[in-house]
């Protein structure tokens, strides 16, 4: 132990068995806080421990190297100086204050996520103030902060007292000393960076158990290094023309015709009209609502009455109750619907370079004559939405206080003024109010005789769960019972205001989530957690109808098309859910590295290590099994995303002539 830590090198043993020692007590914590799903045979939790240790010793000796090249470059002649003391005591100081503040942060995650650091918190790094609010407006932040203070405090004193501060200053340590001790640190950080990977800790079918254990600081650097993964890189692939020509068999009908059959393209001609349907054109107000699961709705078994607006709807409407959201957060949800494409890997397409002038459900609209919008109740610059829908036309509206649109194609930007704003927090206006602005500007095309599209993202089923009090019999802040609750009540408002107009006749609207409250759960992708509800409300000439077909959030808006009888030109691979044959229905479902293909209850999960692993899917437990491989399942799985990132990559997504 002296030769790996000499006296000069006190401080970074003390470092590293601090870390090692809050490493331990956030894994336990983890391990009792979710204990009835983790695989606690001893062998497996030996495995998880084991592991875990591994990845903290990398991960400290990237903090190691940093000090270690200091005290290589100081002289002898230097130690216990004023400068070696004052570099001494902040190195500490600021990495022990990281260690606290990167593991309180884990619990927080840990709360949301049931995860340990991933490419969301690398993302919420770029959005500071709307993530600082929330957290601020979630949790005692003065309280969390003073805390960290205190506690890096008691650490130097403790440290001090100890005499490592001491021996550090008085240390007669050799550069050959020095140098010998460094090597093992520097070795361990080449290992990490050239040969392992955080895959390393997916050992276990049970997904409680690999997070364990992952290193959360180690982790959050992985995700920030690997944000983009090329479909051809890293997941299993087929011959790139067998995957087009499977994908474009999958897509054609007696409705369809391939515009390029000859090419590696999906674009092609819908025939949704004949001598009998003919075309309608009403206006169309889509409600992406935030994290709304379908558990929480009594339809799905719900027995809390969170939704009672919304199961109203349901038995007026067009009820999709076989639907998954092909992601976990709000840019996958938007991605989807307005793309109608399986996720491809890494981070949303909202948030890359390239991203406008796309074809997307707005064309279609745009094809038909129609004003499309965006709305917001946060600052769209949050997750570069204004970016992403202004660059493919939209006009926005938000709350306005971030940065202006970048090279967007938009015509206008409204902002959400105060006077408008009754109730907000850190994600942005109410409900109520963001839907308050819906009909105000309903009214204004009304009178313009013009149809619009309204893509409406509300904010409100979100942490802090706060919301305007006196609406509802829970009060605000207390959970997110309170929250769906909220939502659906500023949802029946909405409705209940809207039939009061004009304009309600002729206007269609669309619910659906962009994703579920978690979907973290024991399995590489948890399906159960994906199940969302979708319905089209007050659409002519359709009698109400629950549609048990298996389906997927791409899906709705090219059944939505077909319901209006639109003929089109379409880039997108949703298919008209009510068409569907058995053999058609099917569902994506990922995160930003695990790409799912559900179908006849079967799951297909694709990972950047160019695996590909068959489950059976038992809905009544929520539980999946490994199958025998099926190549063809396999196949046909592959064929959709290595396309669809294909069409991203090669600009293939763009619209004709951009």
């Amino acid at each position: 132990m002296s030769k790996l830590f000499p006296a000069r090198f006190a401080l970074l043993k003390a470092f590293v068995s601090l870390y090692l020692i809050l490493s331990i007590v956030v894994r336990f914590s983890f391990l009792i806080w979710n204990f009835a799903d983790i695989d606690t045979n001893l062998f497996m939790l030996a495995k998880t421990f084991l592991t875990g240790s591994f990845f903290d010793l990398l991960t400290i000796s990237f903090f190691a190297i940093p000090y270690l090249t200091y005290q290589l470059l100081i002289p002898r002649k230097f130690y216990g100086s004023v400068l070696d003391k004052f570099i001494s005591y902040t190195a500490f100081s600021i990495g022990t204050f990281i260690l606290f503040f990167s593991f309180f942060g884990e619990f927080t995650f840990w709360d949301e996520f049931q995860r340990r650091y991933n490419f969301i918190a690398v993302d919420y790094l770029i959005y500071t103030y709307e993530v600082v609010k929330n957290i601020n407006e979630s949790y005692p932040l003065p309280i969390l902060i003073t805390s960290m203070l205190a506690l890096t405090s008691a650490s130097i004193f403790l440290v001090s007292r100890l005499g490592y501060f001491k021996e550090v200053f008085q240390s007669t340590t050799t550069f050959k000393a020095k140098s010998l001790a460094t090597l093992p640190w520097i070795a361990l950080a080449t290992i990490s960076l050239l040969f392992i990977t955080n895959n390393f800790a997916d050992f276990s079918p049970n997904r409680y158990n690999n997070e364990l254990a992952k290193s959360g600081i180690y982790s959050f650097f992985a995700a920030f290094r690997n944000n983009e993964l090329p479909y051809n890189e890293f997941y299993k692939t087929i011959p790139e023309d067998k995957a087009y020509r499977l994908v474009k068999d999958n897509l054609s009908d007696s409705k369809t015709s391939l515009k390029y059959p000859d090419e590696d393209s999906i674009y092609r001609t819908i025939i949704n009209s004949d001598s009998v349907h003919q075309a309608i054109k009403p206006n169309v107000i889509f409600i992406c609502i935030e994290s709304l699961s379908g558990s929480f709705l009594k339809e799905f078994g719900n027995e809390h009455n969170l939704t009672p607006n919304i199961d109203s709807l349901i038995n007026k409407s067009l009820f999709f109750n076989n639907l998954y959201a092909t992601g976990t957060r709000t840019v996958r949800g938007m991605e989807a619907i307005t793309l109608s494409i399986p996720p491809t890997p890494g981070r949303s397409i909202l948030k890359r370079k390239n991203n406008q002038g796309l074809f997307t459900i707005g064309t279609v609209f745009k094809q038909q004559g129609y004003q499309r919008n965006f709305f917001y109740g946060g600052d769209g610059y949050f997750d570069n939405m204004n970016t992403y829908f202004g660059g493919n036309g939209f006009n926005i509206i938000d709350r306005g206080r971030g940065f202006l649109l970048d090279n967007a194609i938009t015509t206008t930007r409204i902002n959400i003024e105060d006077r408008d704003v009754t109730f907000e927090n850190a994600w942005g206006v109410c409900d109520a109010d963001i839907y308050n602005k819906v009909l105000q500007l309903a009214d204004q095309s009304y009178e313009k005789n013009k149809p619009f599209f309204d893509f409406v993202m509300t904010t409100s089923n979100h942490k802090p769960y706060t919301y305007p009090e006196g609406k509802i019999d829970i009060s605000s802040g207390t959970g997110r019972n309170g929250a769906v609750k909220y939502t659906d009540y500023a949802l029946g408002e909405f409705i209940r205001k809207a039939k009061e107009k004009p304009w309600f006749e002729n206007t269609v609207f669309v619910v659906m989530s962009d994703h579920c409250a978690s979907s973290a759960g024991r399995w590489e992708l948890d399906v159960q957690n994906y199940q969302i509800p979708a319905l089209i409300f007050n659409l002519p000439n359709y009698n109400p109808e629950k549609v048990n077909k298996l389906a997927s959030q791409i899906d709705v808006f090219p059944t939505l098309f077909s319901l209006l009888h639109w003929d089109y030109d379409s880039n997108l691979f949703g298919k008209d859910i009510l068409a569907m044959q058995p053999q058609d229905e099917r569902a994506f479902i990922g995160n930003y590295r695990k790409l799912g293909y559900l179908k006849d209850h079967r799951v297909l999960v694709l990972d950047e290590e160019h695996n590909a692993n068959l489950y059976y899917w038992n809905p009544a437990d929520n539980s999946l099994n490994r199958a025998l491989t099926d190549e063809k399942f396999e196949e046909q799985s592959i064929s959709n995303y290595q396309v669809a990132d294909d069409l991203y990559h090669n600009g293939k997504l763009k619209l004709k002539g951009n």
